[in-house]
């Protein structure tokens, strides 16, 4: 095969398809499980965002001082996203979010739209990064590929779950989930065609990955996991959202080791 068929093939198994897999894996979930399973999304993100997305984008940066402020200002955009998105849905019904004594059941869409915009950003970063390495050399390209297959799954289970949680349907949240893969094989056939230039992107698109990972677990996810403050309750909380940080630790671990 030539190269561009290589990467068109990896970056499909790598995004739609682990996708597919990480979707139907939580679509088995009963309704119940669904807040345990968003505590090991919390930590799901925020281990990929600070063992993998970050430190790969400080390792690529010219200037870490640069892709921080990048971080920083992903962030605040985030931030101001969701605002229009809550100030648009306040103006179409009456919002739960000005009432301190209506907590809402989920969030009307805000966390999913930022994990949404989020994983494509990253997506479109693991299609670049597929294609650097197979035309640097085509076993380099399969090893790289199969990483990040085995790091998209975790995460995409914790995407999954969090559209769950932000009010999607099943079928909406799979839809939406597989779109935004999609994007895996678009970076992957434009990196081969413009290389260099998408190579320049690489930093910045990293650093807004991460700053969307960290909105979404700690402005979003976790203020939710409060409104069970037993002592049980955050027991478990704090050991689903270690057990999704070192899933992440140990699938980069593997890959790294490969």
């Amino acid at each position: 095969m030539n190269t561009l068929t290589w990467i068109i093939l990896t970056t499909l198994a790598g995004g739609v398809l682990s996708a597919l897999a990480a979707s139907l894996f939580a679509i088995k979930a009963k309704a119940a499980q669904i807040p345990m399973l968003v505590s090991y999304a919390v930590g799901a993100l925020l281990g990929a965002a600070f063992i993998e997305v970050l430190p790969h984008a400080f390792r690529e940066s010219d200037s870490i001082e640069a892709t921080a402020a990048t971080v920083l200002f992903g962030i605040l955009a985030f931030f101001v996203l969701e605002k229009l998105v809550l100030w648009r849905h306040c103006h179409v019904e009456e919002c739960e979010a000005h009432d301190p004594h209506l907590p809402p059941q989920h969030d009307h869409g805000r966390s999913g739209l930022m994990i949404l915009i989020g994983d494509t950003f990253h997506n479109f970063v693991d299609g670049v990064l597929i294609a650097a390495a197979f035309m640097a050399d085509t076993e380099l390209g399969i090893v790289t590929a199969i990483a990040i297959i085995a790091h998209e799954v975790p995460q995409e289970v914790g995407d999954f779950l969090i559209l769950l949680h932000s009010g999607y349907s099943r079928r909406a949240a799979l839809f939406y989930n597989v779109l935004s893969s999609a994007a895996m094989v678009v970076g992957g056939v434009l990196a081969y065609l413009t290389l260099q230039v998408a190579q320049a992107l690489v930093t910045p698109l990293l650093a807004l990955a991460a700053a969307s990972m960290l909105y979404v677990a700690v402005a979003d996810l976790i203020p939710g996991l409060h409104r069970r403050p037993e002592l049980a309750a955050t027991a478990q909380q704090v050991v689903l959202i270690g057990l999704g940080i070192t899933t992440i630790w140990l699938v980069g671990v593997w890959a790294h080791g490969h």
